[in-house]
Formats: C-alpha cells, structure tokens, sequence
C-alpha cells in the first residue's frame, strides 16, 4: 500500500490528486488498485506521504496509536467504508532464495504478562479507577516491563520497540517517548489503594483464596543519589546493608497463599513497631475488615503495644517473642518430655529455602498459647553469630585499651572512655552483656573479664525460640507451620529487588517513588497469579525459569518476493516449541500469538 501523485491541468492550473493505491495481481501482471483518493496533500513533504502510508497501513491491521491523529483517524474510516475485494488466494509465484524474515521481537514472555494482565481483568479496575485508554495502556506497559526486563522509564520505550507489544496491544509506538510515562506515575498515584483493593477482591474469587491468616513484615529500599526533594528519604537501618544511602521502608501485607494484600511506604527511619496500627488501618481500607483472621508477625513488632493493637483490630495474633522472653521457660527448655518433631521441605521455587527441622513443646500462659521452638539449623548460625562478634569485640576492646595508652599529651577523659565502651556493649549487644569492663582512671587502663556460667547459660538457649499466639484451636504444629509463612513476605521482598529491580530508586519526588514500588507490586501480583497457576496443576516452577523459556518464542516478519516484482509481507507468531505449548497449556491460554496481517507491496 501506498501513495501516488496525479496531475490534471485544468485552464491552465495545475491540479495534484494523491491516491492510496495497492498492488494486486491480474491475469495481465501487476497492476495498481486504487483504494480512495486523499486530495491533496502539498504542502507536506514527500517523507511525510511516506509516513502517512505506514501509519495507515498499521491502523489498518488494528495497531492504534498512543498520540492523537485527526487525519489518520478520518483516512481510516474513509478506507474502511470502501468495499474492497480480497485477493488473499491468489496464487503468486515466490522467490524462494530472496525470502527475508525482518523485524524480529520476543513475544513469549510479554504475552504471558497481557494475558494473566486480562485474566486479573486490570483493564477493567484501572477504568473503574477513573484512568482513560492510554492512561490504562501505559500502565499495563510500565507493569510488564517491570516483570519481563526491568529499565528505568528512560530507557523504556526502546525496550518496548524490541519486543512485540505492539503487536499484542495493537498500538503504534513509534512516537512512544519517556514523557508519557513519567507523566503517567503521575495520574496512576492518587488510585493506588482503589486499584489494590479492587485486585485483591479479584484475586480472591479467581483463585479461591482463603483469608485465614495474613503475613506482615517489612523491608528497605535504598536510594541512588541525595534524594533532596523526598522527605520520606533518610537513613536508617538498611536491609540492603548500604547504611551510606538514604533509603524508604516498605511495610507488604500477603495473604497464605502469598497474594499481596496491602502496601505502604513508611520514612527510611521509621521504627518496624510503630507501622503495626496503620498497616492495620491500610490493611481494612483495601480490603476490609476480616474479623476472627491471623495476624503474623516477626518479633521486630511483638512487643505487648503491637499485640494490643492487633487485638483491637479485631484479628488473632501470631508473634514470635522477644528474645529475653525466653528465660521464662528455661527449665521447660531444659526438660526432654513432651518434644516433637517437625519438617518443613523447601520449596522448589525458592533457592534460598532449605529443609527446615524443629523441635515444639507447647505450653498456656494465662489464655495465651506459647509454643517453644529448637532448630539445630538455628542452633549453629547462633553460635557462629556469638563467637564472631566476640571475636570483634575483644578486637575493639584490645584497639580501644592502646588508644587509651598510646594518648600521652591529651588523653581520653573518662568520660569519653565510658562513652566507647557503651558504643561497644550496643555494637556487640548479643555478647557484651556476657562480659564485665571496667576501667580505672587513676592508672588509665582498660580491662574486661569474661562472665563465664552466665555465656554458658545464654548458649544452652541456641537456636531457641518462643511462639505466641491467642489461637487455643490450632495445634502446635499448626500453629508453627503459620508462622514460618513469614518466609513467603521475605520471598516477596527478593522478588521484588531482583527480578523486578524495584532497587536502587532514581526517582526524587515522594508520589513518584511510591508509585515506583506500587508497579513493583503490580509486577509482583502477575507473578504470583502464574506461579499460582502452575502450582494449583502439581507444579513447582518460578517465573525466572518460564520468562527464560519464553524468550524464544518471537513475532516476525515474513517477507516473499514474488516474480512480478512485489512483496508480500506477513506478520505473524514463529511456530511454538513443545516448552512453549507445555506453558501456554498450563495456564489455558491461547497458543496463537498472533493472527497473521499479510500486506502487498512493490518492492524496491
């Protein structure tokens, strides 16, 4: 399909008529087919006639453009309403040695993502959120990239270019810039809890999810550069060990299926404890209020404040108790009656999970349920973690008696040597409290001496830990087999900073790097509807192993000469390898990419 220039002059004037013809072959040869006539199109330049065709073509085939265009809109309707014959079966003799195969752009990996996209029916929440077509479209990009190839929004629409979006989405993005998406975090912020809320609803029929327990943890997502312009920027206990950087913490509520439920993004200084009440109140908001559900925590937010507050929500609790908490039940732990065993196996999908044994006791507490844990996993890493940090610590006491020493002219008042050795005790808490330093002034000379039955009591605790719960109808094993469901938010967490890069933060304004972390756990919401999928067949995978196999499955175009001197071009999906139909298979969707759109042109 293309233009062509007539001229008719008329009293001397001349006139100039495009046409947008096509090539069709007759029993005469090749012959040109005009489509409908366009007027004129001067002052244009020629490149832009050229262009025209393309985008008419494309529209054509059912690919819609991002930016607006009066003109092809008004050509396409005009080319539509013309009835035209078909000559897709006519017989054309081709070229076999001038066969091309063009435009080549993986498919398999972002296909999945449009369909398990439609499945979750997020079109239809965004548009219920108030977001028009292109907002929705945007969206849908920025999510997919986030699960298939993650890039900044810079880098963005060459990505999109690479791979077959635009043929699945039928959209033209050739004029696709990073503007358009930095603009749209802008519109996507303000729906972010409507749009999880209505998910999590979705997610819960789709799946037949029940919401018996809910897991709640937190984690810490670094910045790169000053993040001048976020207040919710600072330092603070970094996860991510880069204590320099200033970060934001992530508090993630999933169900026991690990569908999230809830997030908010707390300052990079905020306390784990203090999150509990308005993670609760974000919590209800999305989802509403599910009385009688399990709240799980770790112990960064069990103490008696937290479990009131979650009492109060109207839930049941499930906390792991502070360490000093178990020299409550130090002879219980000493006692060798009434212990079992428990095996959890690791889940294929998670590299990081390993065969988990644990012995449980359970014991009442007033109305409370404590269970009593021993790991003999735990047990080791307990004590390799007391013998490095005494090794350290005796390190820095050994450095910290020199400096006092080797300060002849000015030396440390005993002010600041107390200050030292407090830094110390609070550096090394887990084995400072195992050793008694003192310092005498007068002779200036530092010394520490190891409390030898008081470490020998605290290691017949390790690998120990205590359960609580208010749950009086749920059996020890139960109860333990709950909580190290906890390990489902960690999972989560490492998704979400690897394979979907929600770290390092570029942005610098607090909406969008909220709205950053919220297409992280979009991204995340689609990953766990595959893995769901697959596992509810038998089925252990993880995405990183399908999006790998996917990549080979690509859209192409076919392009056969023919020896009257045209092209046909087809557009079309490469024929899916047996991995490819065992995935597509699994989650029920469609084999056919791609229905084939053929063109005819004249070759050049």
């Amino acid at each position: 399909m293309f233009l062509k220039p007539t001229r008719k002059t008329v009293r001397g004037k001349t006139y100039i008529n495009h046409l947008l013809v096509e090539s069709i072959t007759t029993p005469k040869g090749p012959r040109h087919r005009t489509i409908c006539s366009l007027g004129s199109l001067e002052p244009a330049p020629r490149q832009h006639w050229l262009a025209l065709a393309h985008k008419l073509e494309a529209a054509l085939s059912g690919q819609q453009s991002l930016l607006p265009d009066t003109q092809l809109d008004s050509l396409r309707e005009r080319v539509q309403a013309r009835p035209r014959a078909g000559t897709d079966t006519d017989l054309v003799c081709v070229v076999p040695d001038q066969i091309q195969i063009e435009e080549a752009r993986e498919a398999g990996s972002v296909y999945v993502a449009h369909q398990m996209w439609r499945r979750l029916q997020l079109d239809a929440i965004l548009q219920k959120a108030g977001l028009e077509e292109r907002a929705r479209r945007l969206t849908e990009v920025m999510t997919i990239n986030r699960l298939v190839a993650p890039s900044s929004e810079h880098a963005m629409p060459d990505w999109v270019r690479r791979t077959a979006l635009a043929d699945l989405l039928r959209t033209d993005f050739s004029g696709f810039e990073d503007d358009a998406l930095y603009r749209n975090l802008d519109r996507l912020h303000p729906q972010r809890a409507l749009i999880e809320g209505e998910l999590a609803t979705r997610e819960r029929h789709l799946f037949q999810l029940p919401e018996s327990i809910y897991l709640y943890d937190l984690t810490s997502t670094y910045f790169e550069g000053r993040a001048l312009r976020n207040e919710k920027a600072k330092r603070g206990y970094s996860r991510d060990k880069r204590p320099e950087s200033k970060q934001v913490v992530i508090g993630l509520v999933l169900d026991g299926d690990g569908f999230p439920k809830a997030h908010e993004v707390f300052d990079g200084n905020r306390p784990d404890s203090t999150t509990v009440a308005e993670m609760l109140a974000a919590l209800e908001k999305r989802v509403g209020k599910k009385a009688g559900t399990t709240v799980t925590v770790d112990r960064g937010m069990a103490y008696p404040k937290n479990v009131a507050e979650i009492r109060q929500g109207g839930y049941h609790y499930l906390v792991a108790a502070q360490q000093e908490e178990r020299w409550e039940h130090e002879e219980e732990f000493a006692d060798e009656a009434g212990w079992e065993e428990v095996v959890r196996q690791p889940s294929p999908t998670n590299p990081f999970q390993k065969k988990t044994q644990v012995w449980i006791k359970q014991c009442l507490v007033g109305e409370e349920v404590r269970v009593l844990c021993v790991s003999e996993q735990r047990k080791e890493k307990d004590r390799a973690i007391r013998e490095l940090q005494e090794k350290r610590l005796l390190a820095d006491l050994e450095g910290l008696a020199r400096r006092i020493g080797k300060r002849k002219q000015k030396p440390l008042s005993e002010a600041e040597v107390h200050q030292a050795i407090g830094r110390l005790r609070e550096r090394y808490s887990r084995v400072g409290r195992y050793y008694q330093i003192f310092y005498d002034a007068a002779r200036r000379v530092l010394s520490w001496q190891e409390e030898t039955e008081k470490k020998r009591r605290a290691e017949r605790l390790d690998g120990s830990y205590v359960l609580k719960t208010d749950r009086q109808d749920m059996t020890k094993e139960e109860i333990w087999r709950s909580y190290i469901l906890l390990t489902r938010v960690e999972s989560a967490f490492r998704a979400m900073k690897s394979p979907l890069m929600e770290r390092p933060i570029f942005h610098q304004l607090v909406h969008r790097v909220e709205t950053h972390i919220f297409l992280c756990v979009l991204a995340y919401h689609l990953l766990t509807s595959v893995e769901k999928t697959f596992l509810d067949q038998g089925i252990h995978t993880s995405w990183a192993s399908l999006r790998e196999q996917l990549a080979t499955h690509q859209v192409v175009t076919v392009v056969l000469p023919t020896s009257d001197g045209q092209q046909i071009r087809i557009r079309k999906a490469t024929t899916p390898e047996p991995e490819h139909k065992r995935i597509y298979q699994v989650l029920r969707i469609p084999e056919n990419i791609l229905d084939p759109v053929r063109s005819r042109v004249h070759s050049h």
